[in-house]
């Protein structure tokens, strides 16, 4: 619920990473309300794979919004050597968030979802009536239904309690604070990584696996946090929305590497 008041206190999950800390830049700088308070927490406040945790945690903090952002992600390879670890993970994260935050009376959440919830086999443009048109991609399944089942339980909770909990589907992000581990990070840092690794062993070749041809939608973090913000303050449907650049703005992963 609302605080007597009116003002916002609004909880950031994952708000240590990539994307917490772009919108804690834009609260801070940019849009900063004094009918605003944002806190933002990283792991180590709690495991939100636990129910009591998370419980514990939006109980202490008594949110009237929460934007949900916390997940166990990880690039192309993690996922697909660990699907089942992804969608287990994620479902009980994102559970236990929604859950804790409907018994706690919060007013609006927020979370945060993928584009590779769409289907593997669809046509263009996508739009958001499209998400559950067919089964996502096989090499990150787990990681995909889990994110895919945030929708659903927005449209459950809207329906059975009248609660506007929704979601936002960000292109690829990059930005400062982004993951760089070999292992777990995505396009951009993880060619970042590679090339930075080649010239600090003075190498001269730059090799990178794959045609090339894929393209993709990028979007900076610090407009991403912007659009977040807005959708904070001004989207009231349940149902999900993009926030993407336009199609027009796809790029090649070799222009991307050169």
């Amino acid at each position: 619920m609302m605080s007597g008041d009116g003002k916002k206190l609004v909880l950031v999950t994952g708000g240590t990473g990539l994307v917490g800390k772009a919108i804690q830049h834009i609260v801070s700088h940019e849009e900063n309300r004094p009918d605003e308070t944002w806190i933002f927490v990283g792991s180590k406040e709690a495991d939100l794979r636990d129910y009591k945790q998370t419980k514990d945690m939006i109980t202490k903090y008594k949110p009237t919004h929460v934007i949900h952002l916390a997940a166990m992600v990880g690039g192309l390879y993690i996922n697909m050597s660990h699907n089942l670890d992804f969608f287990r993970n994620n479902m009980k994260i994102n559970d236990n968030v929604l859950q804790a935050c409907f018994e706690e009376g919060v007013t609006k959440v927020i979370s945060c979802l993928s584009t590779c919830i769409f289907p593997d086999k669809t046509s263009y443009p996508i739009d958001e009536t499209m998400v559950h048109n067919g089964p996502p991609h096989p090499s990150n399944f787990g990681y995909s239904y889990a994110k895919r089942m945030i929708d659903v339980a927005n449209h459950g909770y809207y329906e059975q309690h009248g609660k506007v909990f929704t979601s936002v589907v960000p292109c690829n992000v990059f930005g400062a604070h982004d993951n760089f581990d070999k292992q777990s990070s995505h396009v951009i840092p993880g060619l970042i990584r590679k090339l930075n690794d080649i010239m600090e062993q003075g190498g001269k070749q730059f090799e990178v696996l794959g045609s090339g041809k894929p393209l993709r939608q990028f979007i900076y973090s610090l407009d991403l946090a912007r659009l977040f913000v807005w959708v904070l303050r001004n989207y009231e449907s349940v149902e999900p929305i993009i926030l993407s650049v336009d199609e027009s703005d796809e790029v090649s992963i070799s222009q991307l590497a050169e």
